[in-house]
């Protein structure tokens, strides 16, 4: 078996969550990767909406899109925070949510997603998600930012409903230096 990557392992619950024609949103856009694996499931019917704060993460998504033939009507790529999620779909209306959490990689290390706007990006993400829906997080901490999101979202995830959601939290058991937290999210 290979050596598994918390993207990798998320991942494969997207490609068993996602159908064409759904509508999906990529929370945390970062270099586009999941924009365009959420675009490639969804398909030509389908959509995905995009969310970042950086500039420089709608260029190189945009770039990486365009390189993979992926049609502008597939996607919305908004420089906005993820707090804006509710603005752009209806409730029960989106098959999956992606979060990437931490910092844009090989970006800016001070510019990273916060405890207080993400656990509203999440809270207003669920109440987007459909009926079998599926949110993924990568909680991403350590180094120079994450303790204090990776804890406090940790903890909101606890608190959930346990008869609307069902919460998976994985853990990398034996790696050191504070490896990524791969978190699944079903709403029942």
């Amino acid at each position: 078996m290979d050596n598994i990557q918390s993207a990798d392992w998320y991942r494969s619950f997207l490609k068993q969550q996602v159908k064409p024609g759904d509508l999906c949103i990529d929370a945390t856009m970062g270099n586009g990767n999941d924009t365009l694996l959420l675009c490639q499931l969804c398909g030509p019917s389908g959509h995905c909406i995009s969310f970042d704060i950086q500039e420089k993460a709608l260029t190189n998504t945009k770039i990486l899109l365009d390189a993979e033939g992926i049609p502008g009507s597939s996607y919305t790529l908004l420089l906005k925070s993820h707090e804006n999620l509710r603005t752009y779909a209806e409730p029960e209306s989106i098959s999956c949510i992606v979060f990437n959490l931490g910092y844009l990689p090989s970006g800016d290390h001070a510019i990273a997603t916060k405890p207080d706007s993400t656990i509203i990006a999440v809270e207003q993400g669920l109440s987007l998600l459909k009926k079998g829906g599926l949110m993924t997080i990568c909680i991403y901490s350590g180094g120079d930012s994450g303790f204090d999101e990776r804890d406090a979202v940790l903890d909101y995830l606890k608190k959930l409903n346990p008869k609307k959601y069902l919460v998976i939290v994985s853990e990398y058991y034996n790696r050191p230096k504070n490896p990524p937290i791969p978190v699944l999210i079903i709403r029942l």
